[in-house]
């Protein structure tokens, strides 16, 4: 038998690869990290998730909202309010977009496929919700067309569902920034002037 076995890689693989390793070079790069309560974020989910079990009926209440989604929509709120983060990165110049559209990645067996969410700070969460469970499930079946993933002016990349506490994302070009999150835990915190342990959810957060 051979000691080892070669996969041929597929055109979305060369493709992904080949616009990851441009942010390694012409994207200059820093790093912020920051830790984010989250008990308000955890009371407001549980809160419309007991909302959609009262009204099923209503379409706006179908969609079980994820913490990816609040996650979303707070960032695109936030690229509102700070425009120079809602850019490309381009040869000669930086273009500033009046548009916010963020994309989600989203793991997939050929590599890394980055459906986007348009007009995210326009939309419900519902809305995003719903989009980002329809896109996940076509990237899944492989049913992504390259205007599902193109467009993108943000990036957002979670693997806290899998475990991890704190990572570092690549940008995805041509955006000049990305922010990678890591898992909701239960943590010690100073509040007040006092140690709290335990009962406050925090999360870690690094900006690219």
């Amino acid at each position: 038998a051979q000691p080892y076995s070669d996969v041929p890689l597929t055109q979305i693989r060369k493709t992904i690869a080949r616009r990851l390793t441009q942010s390694i070079g012409p994207i200059p790069t820093f790093y912020l990290t920051s830790e984010v309560e989250m008990d308000r974020v955890w009371q407001a989910r549980e809160s419309l998730l007991a909302a959609g079990k009262r009204e099923p009926g209503v379409a706006e209440q179908d969609v079980r909202v994820s913490f990816n989604d609040i996650i979303i929509k707070a960032v695109a709120l936030a690229l509102r309010q700070h425009p120079a983060c809602n850019a490309w990165w381009q040869d000669d110049h930086l273009r500033y977009w009046n548009e916010v559209h963020v994309s989600m990645a989203v793991a997939v067996e050929e590599g890394l496929l980055v459906p986007v969410v348009r007009f995210a700070d326009t939309k419900s969460l519902s809305q995003i919700a719903a989009e980002v469970k329809e896109s996940a499930q076509k990237a899944k079946d492989k049913k992504l067309q390259p205007k599902d993933w193109e467009g993108n002016t943000f990036t957002i990349s979670n693997l806290g569902m899998f475990g991890i506490e704190e990572f570092t994302a690549i940008i995805n070009p041509p955006d000049s920034c990305i922010l990678a999150i890591g898992g909701i835990a239960q943590m010690p915190v100073v509040k007040d002037g006092q140690i709290k342990i335990g009962g406050i959810n925090m999360m870690n957060l690094l900006y690219k």
